[in-house]
């Protein structure tokens, strides 16, 4: 990654010998390997930072202008603590915002501040880069203002004020992750608490890949919204036998004995989120024990599942995940993100990766996209970098 404390001084013209603090954090993308589409609120995760960055640098100013820099696309936006709100022009500025409104709204002496952004986590595949800008910026902040706020205040405030500055209800498992994960390991994240706990990778001598499939995403929050409407029915019709449950409180064979009383498309979604929830414990203890071939079979019916049962797939994304697992080397694949196209990720050993991205060729001709490949491994979270 590019020298941010550079890029910074030379933004905002200051000179490298005299004594403006500049202070610079770091925060994680993340990835999900299993369990991302769960019931609303209460869902279990596998999930892991990955080794893609962003960074926020940040510096006092003499006047009481907010100034903000991205300098992987070259834009300026600008604002002060007075007119500090979401505005849908300053769009990657908005996630800075969110941490400047904690200090603010906590009563630190937020006056003339410049920010510079850059980072590595690519965008709009569903890799978590804007939460990723919101807890750097307020890990600089927080090294800035020298406040000895710990990351479970910091991931607090971090929830009350993304809600408070977007006026809209958000998900903090990206915020857990970015503050929580360690090098080399991977998390498992209980939504409805925020509880989570460690699982220490045994997959050191394998690769994980992240291919972008290029697919266009249309429609899909519709789509989403159409399956959370159905769960959400699934269960109420579910906890007529077992009242306030969730789908936690019931195995595959309740589905199959509801069969005459759930909607076939009902039965199918809820099975999923069953069963994954299953699937996440036996990816736990297959990752405990080193068991390849369990953690294997539990990759691959997920995808299935995903396909099957819950219908997020699409023929490009099944394509690459069966050709991938066709590959002697390969210790799984799987859709990754909201569905409808996006992403995949996939472990497999490097003595493999040439015939991975050799079959990549045949995908770009049938389907006519070219997709994006890139490797990443659970990585540590996020930390002051300078100060």
């Amino acid at each position: 990654m590019l020298d941010i404390g550079h890029i910074h001084r030379k933004e905002y013209e200051l000179d490298a010998d005299r004594s403006e603090p500049i202070v610079i954090a770091e925060a994680p993308g993340r990835v999900h390997y299993l369990g991302e589409h769960g019931e609303p609120k209460a869902g279990l995760l596998l999930s892991s930072a990955i080794d893609r960055y962003i960074r926020v640098a940040v510096s006092p100013r003499k006047d009481s202008s907010l100034r903000f820099y991205a300098a992987d696309l070259g834009e300026r936006k600008r604002s002060t603590l007075v007119n500090l709100k979401y505005k849908r022009e300053d769009r990657w500025a908005n996630y800075i915002k969110v941490g400047i409104h904690i200090f603010a709204t906590m009563g630190y002496p937020v006056k003339g501040l410049n920010f510079t952004v850059l980072g590595d986590i690519p965008q709009h595949i569903g890799l978590a880069s804007s939460s990723a800008i919101e807890v750097a910026a307020a890990a600089a902040l927080r090294g800035f203002f020298k406040v000895t706020i710990s990351d479970d205040d910091l991931l607090d405030q971090l929830i009350l004020s993304n809600k408070l500055f977007f006026e809209e209800p958000t998900n903090p498992i990206d915020y857990v992750i970015a503050l929580a994960a360690k090098e080399d390991e991977f998390l498992i994240i209980d939504e409805s608490t925020l509880e989570l706990s460690r699982v220490k990778s045994s997959i050191s001598t394998y690769k994980i890949l992240i291919m972008d499939s290029r697919v266009p995403r249309i429609g899909v929050e519709e789509e989403l919204q159409e399956r959370q409407h159905d769960i959400k029915k699934g269960l109420a019709l579910l906890a007529q036998k077992k009242k306030g449950a969730s789908l936690r409180d019931f195995v595959t064979a309740d589905l199959i004995e509801s069969m005459g009383d759930l909607p076939e498309e009902i039965r199918r979604r809820s099975m999923h989120i069953v069963q994954e929830l299953r699937r996440v414990y036996d990816a736990e203890e297959a990752l405990n024990k080193t068991d390849f071939p369990a953690l294997s079979k539990v990759i691959l019916h997920s995808h299935e599942s995903l396909r099957d049962l819950y219908e997020v797939s699409c023929p490009e994304i099944d394509w690459l995940v069966k050709r991938a697992q066709e590959i002697e080397g390969v210790l799984g694949s799987r859709m990754t993100g909201q569905g409808f196209g996006g992403c995949t990720y996939t472990i497999i050993k490097e003595s493999a990766v040439e015939e991975y991205r050799r079959r990549l060729e045949d995908y770009e001709r049938i389907f006519g996209f070219h997709p994006v490949l890139y490797e990443i491994k659970p990585a540590a979270g996020t930390r002051l970098v300078s100060a």
